[in-house]
């Protein structure tokens, strides 16, 4: 492949067998996915779509883009995909830390494993090399004690260890991979996946070697340009003066809340009376320790706190970010920040998503207020000592753990009353309340891995209102418009997805910037229009591959809390979520037939 910035070596591991091949990059994939998550998922849909996602079939791809390992800011980020077994959607989830960098420092640019292995394995790749070795000594240790265990093995200088803990080894539906003990690719199951496969971890040693671009002076320029975009005092990301950076992503606890956009006590609010307590504005003031870093950002969203009294005094954590506050915290009625740090840190340890385990918590929690348990046993709003002995439960599906484990759906189910599941396509809503945030309601119902915010971030607009300019600063209670936002914004999300660069680097970047970038690195010339096309065909790709497997028509729906139910506070009383108008509009402009990508669609962006 003549195109700059990759290592040009997938390693294909076949588990099964205990055989790996290396194979290049067809450069024809490279152009038309870039890398991380379009790369991936045109690999799981290769390997074809309908595949059982915890079967041997389904493949699991650890996969970076060509700027990762790269003086590029915020590239420190690797994409995980595939088939999801939460949701039976393909998936991909992103983690932060130096992993990325270092497998393209060790000269891969993805591992992709197939099959099922006999006994425990480990990856452990080093010097362009990929071994799989016996982890029988730390199959059944959490995530904390698996790292220490091949950190003593193999040193602590330029390591890394990904690995899911008990929670993906007994296959929880929401486990995960986590990467340097606190950085979790989170979302769908991919943790699940690994477990399935009796895949461990992958260890990474590799020491520097900073990526050069393919056209040296003009990656200077580009590189300079969107740096000065990031440290600019006037957004968010500005190294500790902006808000992202001095309080965390968590920043947008009291934002949220005022405005009548966080979702509480499963839904039933949107908004949450002790939300201070629980916000980064209370942590700086009051747990905060240390701020750490990923591979090449200056940011440091990151809050490394400590607790300093009660049951959990001493736990030292990273880190208290919003979306897993939000969900062991306000959505389970919990204001105590010693709890949410705790359940922060098991989803952690044990290796779960700690923005999905809030949701068959929280649907515990209202069955039990409103008597539908039927002898399972209840659990009060805010008991904090109870979500902690149930994060356990859940980790081993021991006694009503074994249903909490399968989420949010199967506990709604298990007590007959599904409306309380708050889920997409199995997926639990994170934490904005589509009554107040209308963008996120379309965006929740329209994202391709079930609910998320990720896909598409139109509280940048709606809430922080800094992201691609003035221009895209909009009203959150208006429904007007937010078909063809949210479009834009998970076509921009798909593209840094594929770079793989995280997604605050939208907060400051623009497209142009991102196109200068990989333009540099690769040596070809494209434009922001030109990378638009790719996050286009990448995200109809993914729905094209759902409509495979039966999600068709009337697939894109809320839970009718969000659409029935008129919110009863804050600055969206009154309001609810308009979705089917909504639908409308960005059905146009995708160009799909109600949910569906036609034939038309699928061969104008040359996926067939």
């Amino acid at each position: 492949m003549e195109l700059g910035g990759y290592a040009n070596k997938i390693a294909w591991v076949d588990l099964s067998a205990g055989k790996v091949e290396f194979k290049p990059i067809a450069e024809d994939d490279a152009r038309k996915y870039i890398g991380g998550r379009g790369l991936g998922v045109k690999y799981v849909f290769d390997n074809g779509p309908t595949v059982d996602a915890i079967s041997p079939d389904n493949i699991l791809c650890f996969m970076n883009g060509p700027l990762t390992g790269s003086e590029a800011n915020m590239s420190g980020r690797m994409a995980i995909v595939t088939k999801s077994p939460l949701t039976g959607t393909v998936t991909d989830s992103h983690h932060g830390g130096w992993s990325a960098a270092r497998l393209r420092w060790a000269g891969f640019d993805g591992l992709v494993f197939k099959g099922k292995s006999a006994k425990p394995v480990y990856a452990y790749i080093h010097d362009d090399k990929i071994e799989l070795l016996d982890a029988s000594e730390v199959w059944g240790k959490g995530v904390h004690d698996t790292v220490k265990h091949f950190k003593e093995k193999y040193g602590e200088k330029d390591l890394t260890v990904i690995t899911i803990g008990q929670a993906g080894e007994n296959l929880v539906k929401y486990a995960c991979w986590v990467n340097e003990n606190d950085r979790a690719s989170g979302r769908g199951g991919t943790g699940c996946v690994g477990g399935s496969k009796m895949l461990k971890a992958i260890v990474i040693k590799a020491k520097k070697k900073i990526v050069k671009a393919a056209n040296r002076d003009q990656w200077k320029d580009a590189h300079k340009t969107a740096l000065a975009m990031i440290m600019d005092e006037r957004v968010v990301t500005s190294p500790r003066k902006g808000g992202l950076s001095v309080y965390g992503t968590n920043v947008l606890m009291n934002m949220t809340n005022v405005i009548g956009g966080l979702p509480a006590m499963n839904s039933q609010q949107t908004a949450y009376e002790h939300a201070e307590k629980i916000s980064g504005e209370y942590v700086n003031d009051n747990i905060l320790v240390d701020n750490p870093t990923c591979h090449a950002c200056p940011v440091a969203c990151k809050k490394e706190v400590e607790i300093k009294d009660g049951p959990y005094a001493g736990l030292r954590m990273e880190s208290v970010e919003y979306e897993p506050a939000w969900s062991v915290g306000a959505n389970c009625g919990n204001s105590d920040i010693r709890v949410v740090a705790k359940m922060i840190d098991c989803a952690n340890d044990y290796g779960f998503d700690a923005i999905e385990v809030g949701h068959p918590l929280s649907v515990w929690m209202e069955a039990s207020e409103k008597g539908y348990t039927n002898g399972s046993g209840k659990i009060d709003w805010g008991d904090g000592a109870k979500m902690v002995e149930a994060a356990e439960m859940i980790a081993f599906r021991k006694g009503f753990g074994d249903v909490l484990a399968n989420g949010a759906n199967a506990v709604a189910a298990h007590f007959g009353h599904p409306e309380l599941a708050m889920t997409v396509k199995g997926q639990g809503v994170p934490a904005y309340d589509p009554r107040g945030i209308k963008g996120m309601g379309i965006g929740y119902a329209t994202s391709n891995r079930g609910a998320c915010h990720l896909r598409g971030y139109t509280p940048a607009a709606e809430v922080v209102g800094n992201v691609l300019g003035p221009t895209t600063v909009t009203d959150p209670l208006e429904w007007k418009g937010k078909g063809e936002l949210i479009m834009i914004f998970q076509n921009v999300h798909t593209v840094t997805d594929c770079l793989d660069l995280c997604k605050f680097a939208t907060f400051a970047e623009s497209m142009d910037a991102f196109a200068a970038q990989y333009s540099a690195m690769v040596g070809v010339e494209a434009t922001a229009g030109d990378l638009l096309k790719v996050g286009e065909r990448v995200y109809n790709l993914e729905r094209h591959i759902n409509n495979l497997n039966g999600f068709r028509e009337g697939s894109d729906t809320l839970p009718d809390r969000f659409t029935k139910e008129p919110s009863t506070m804050g600055g969206s009383k009154g309001h609810v979520c308009e979705l089917d108008d909504m639908l409308v509009e960005y059905y146009e402009k995708r160009g799909w037939v109600n949910g569906v990508v036609p034939e038309s669609k699928l061969k104008e962006l040359e996926i067939i």
